[in-house]
């Protein structure tokens, strides 16, 4: 994707909003102080993604405390709600082009690669809070929930971004907790540049 650095927003004075999942927060948080961006971030839960109803509801109310503020918003988001794109019509916004974060950050043909092999991803914010989130999503019953992981992938990849910690121990011990072998990949930050740029520059022209 081959997109220019849009230059910095201004809104009235304000910057602009950015809503979206934590999943990546810290790369989102660098390559907005990298290129200057006017943008001002508020991040949801990652493990909203298990929990429509709650997604759903806190990006909806997110966006209306900033309309009632007349502030505006550009969201965070991939297809991780079937209802996305009309709520964000309802709130007169658009959110970031992408199925979901990894495609944003791999690009389609690298997430499909890896998908079609029977990849699940794993980032650094899952990895941390894994056994928590699984069980609370899926239950208690290991076998059920390893049943729920083997019937649809094949192994996990750990992807490290620039700005990840290491979290080797966490991903080592997430893998061993749904019997999934563990490989690492490595990604920098330039596709995941690419699509806030493009996101944050249609909204300028919005």
């Amino acid at each position: 994707m081959k997109t220019a650095m849009p230059p910095v927003v201004v809104q009235s004075g304000q910057a602009l909003r950015m809503v979206g999942c934590g999943i990546l927060h810290k790369e989102v948080d660098y390559l907005i102080g990298k290129n200057g961006w006017n943008v001002e971030t508020h991040y949801l839960d990652s493990s909203l993604h298990n929990y429509l109803g709650k997604l759903s509801q806190q990006l909806d109310t997110a966006l209306a405390d900033y309309e009632r503020q007349g502030r505006e918003t550009v969201v965070f988001y991939g297809c991780c709600h079937p209802r996305i794109d009309s709520l964000l019509e309802s709130h007169h916004t658009l959110r970031t082009q992408g199925q979901n974060c990894i495609v944003m950050l791999l690009g389609y043909e690298k997430f499909m690669e890896e998908l079609e092999r029977g990849a699940y991803f794993l980032l650094e914010d899952w990895a941390l809070t894994w056994e928590p989130m699984i069980t609370q999503a899926f239950g208690n019953n290991l076998a059920v929930v390893r049943e729920i992981f083997h019937s649809s992938h094949k192994y996990i990849v750990a992807i490290r971004t620039p700005c990840s910690l290491d979290f080797q121990a966490a991903a080592t011990a997430a893998a061993a907790f749904i019997d999934l072998p563990l490989v690492w990949m490595d990604t920098d930050l330039a596709h995941l540049e690419a699509v806030l740029a493009e996101a944050i520059a249609r909204k300028q022209v919005a």
